[in-house]
């Protein structure tokens, strides 16, 4: 048996596996001129990596004008609905006004109803509880029927509590963690410096709360996205949050706000060369052997860590990286019908 034959997902994935296979970027824009060069600079990524890299999230919250979120709403279903047919094979998503904002199910209504079939997901911020991820899906539901994932932004302290809660909804698919407002929200007991590239991996209350959502969301089989990093002019120190977001923290996912990030973020959540061969050499060994346990080099290997070595090459192919040949036939697209 090749490894043409048999599809590690089908084997070594339970239901949980699936919400995994995100991007590892996730960029953000809102204003127009920016969320038309983000979309370009996807579309030409795609052709690049043959494979969508990152998503594209074009944003309200921040991105609509006060008084315009009528007319933001629609041209962000509009650029959605525009990259989707000029480039298939990209991610677009959109992040709408908090739950209890005027503007949301309107929103809602507009985005979701033009363009849902478009959209990889919607994001919505300042989720507290259960309650406000129930508010968007009974919008949702309103708007258009689809049942589009949610990813979820947590930015206070009452929210990491319930992380656990949030992230067993079904339609939450991501969680992702605000940062500075998480910071803002403890009243000047968390000091500045912790909104930092690197205070926010030293300062205690940051780091727990980091770790929170990260358990809480492998607990569930959900996405942890990783905060933004504002000092986007030093592609070192966002690589190297980066690195420790996905090394130490249990991140695989991680926001972007510069087109200069997209690369470096890609750089560090990509497993080194030699893992991916070694990923490899054991699946495709163990594809022959129909999985069942094998020996490589002394060492013992079963479903395990056919697991572990399966979701590597995931990353991999996620972060643009060239697959040895054997395993390049498992990533090709699924033919359609």
């Amino acid at each position: 048996m090749t490894a043409q034959l048999v599809h590690p997902a089908r084997v070594l994935l339970d239901a949980q596996g699936g919400a995994r296979r995100l991007p590892v970027c996730d960029h953000y824009s809102g204003v127009e001129a920016r969320m038309r060069k983000s979309l370009q600079l996807q579309a030409e990524m795609l052709q690049e990596f043959g494979a969508c890299v990152f998503d594209v999230t074009l944003d309200c919250e921040d991105g609509a004008p006060v008084g315009q979120e009528l007319a933001h709403a629609r041209l962000v279903a509009s650029l959605a609905n525009g990259a989707v047919a000029a480039t298939p094979g990209v991610r677009v998503a959109a992040r709408v006004h908090a739950a209890d904002h005027a503007a949301f199910q309107q929103d809602m209504d507009i985005i979701a109803g033009e363009s849902g079939e478009s959209l990889c997901h919607i994001m919505v911020p300042k989720v507290e509880s259960v309650d406000d991820v129930l508010a968007a899906e009974k919008a949702l539901q309103r708007a258009s029927g689809k049942r589009i994932p949610l990813h979820v932004l947590i930015e206070s302290p009452a929210a990491v509590h319930r992380a656990f809660d949030i992230a067993a909804h079904p339609l939450v698919q991501s969680i992702s963690f605000g940062l500075m407002d998480f910071v803002s929200a403890h009243g000047g007991a968390i000091p500045a410096s912790a909104m930092t590239a690197q205070g926010q991996f030293e300062h205690p209350l940051v780091v727990r709360a980091k770790l929170e959502i990260a358990a809480a969301c492998h607990a569930h089989g959900k996405v942890p996205s990783h905060c933004v990093v504002t000092e986007f002019r030093n592609p070192q120190a966002l690589e190297a949050c980066a690195q420790k977001a996905a090394r130490e923290l249990g991140y695989t996912r991680m926001w972007s706000i510069h087109p200069d990030q997209i690369r470096p973020i890609l750089r560090a959540f990509a497993p080194a060369a030699d893992e991916v061969r070694q990923a490899a050499q054991i699946l495709t060994s163990a594809a022959v052997q129909n999985w069942a346990p094998i020996s490589l080099d002394g060492v013992l290997h079963d479903r395990a860590s056919y697991r572990y070595f399966w979701q590597l090459l995931e990353r991999a192919h996620q972060t643009g990286q060239a697959l040895p040949d054997a395993v390049q036939p498992w990533f090709a697209p699924e033919p359609t019908h």
